[in-house]
């Protein structure tokens, strides 16, 4: 029996095409037609995989949180809770930062995307196993959730123009050097994340230190 030209139609196929049009052209560009050209299939094969365009962003977005690291929070790692945080936000960080367009889903919480409820399982359960008051836990991995999306929304330094000329002195005192953000984006943008995250995790270990205290 001759071989099929091209690959049979699979879930992951489509996930990986739909991931490689979000990351091109943004949320707006997923289409079931768009998507069926792309993988020269007729539009209807689709819907035995997926029924809508929101299906398949959600499994987009839940492929991107497959990329996450969750191997600090193993019951047989040696990494404390604080280390494991640190590790697990700068893994959680590099996918996103892989895949922006998709973040907008993302936000939007787990739902019940398979991927997304197991890296918010193994937050809260790690946190748990360490001490944390089950509700303490539950915010602190919305917060770590929170601050990490904010960080993968945009860039900061990005957000300024490479024009000495737009930040005049007279208007802007304190933005000269401005016009210098743009080109070590990379730079000041990864320095702000890690001066906030270990922020958040000074905070964090002086209530859990607080927390170990009023139990004794």
């Amino acid at each position: 029996m001759a071989r099929p030209r091209k690959p049979l139609l699979s879930t992951d196929r489509i996930v990986d095409a739909a991931r490689a049009l979000v990351d091109a052209e943004g949320l707006a560009a997923v289409s079931t037609r768009r998507l069926a050209a792309e993988l020269g299939v007729s539009g209807p094969s689709l819907y035995n995989h997926f029924r809508t365009k929101d299906q398949i962003l959600e499994a987009v977005a839940d492929s991107v949180s497959a990329q996450v690291d969750l191997s600090m929070f193993d019951a047989d790692d040696p990494r404390g809770w604080r280390t494991a945080l640190h590790d697990w936000a700068v893994s959680y960080r590099a996918a996103l930062r892989e895949h922006p367009n998709i973040v907008p889903v993302l936000a939007q919480g787990p739902g019940r995307r398979p991927a997304g409820l197991r890296l918010a399982d193994a937050v809260f359960g790690s946190m748990v196993d360490a001490g944390w008051p089950p509700a303490q836990a539950t915010s602190i991995g919305a917060l770590m959730r929170y601050f990490v999306m904010g960080s993968a929304l945009g860039s900061f330094a990005g957000g300024f123009v490479d024009d000495e000329t737009a930040y005049d002195p007279a208007d802007y005192p304190h933005l000269g050097q401005a016009h210098l953000l743009a080109e070590r984006q990379d730079i000041v943008d990864e320095r702000a994340f890690e001066t906030g995250l270990a922020a958040l995790l000074d905070g964090l270990g002086v209530q859990y230190e607080q927390l170990v205290a009023s139990a004794h």
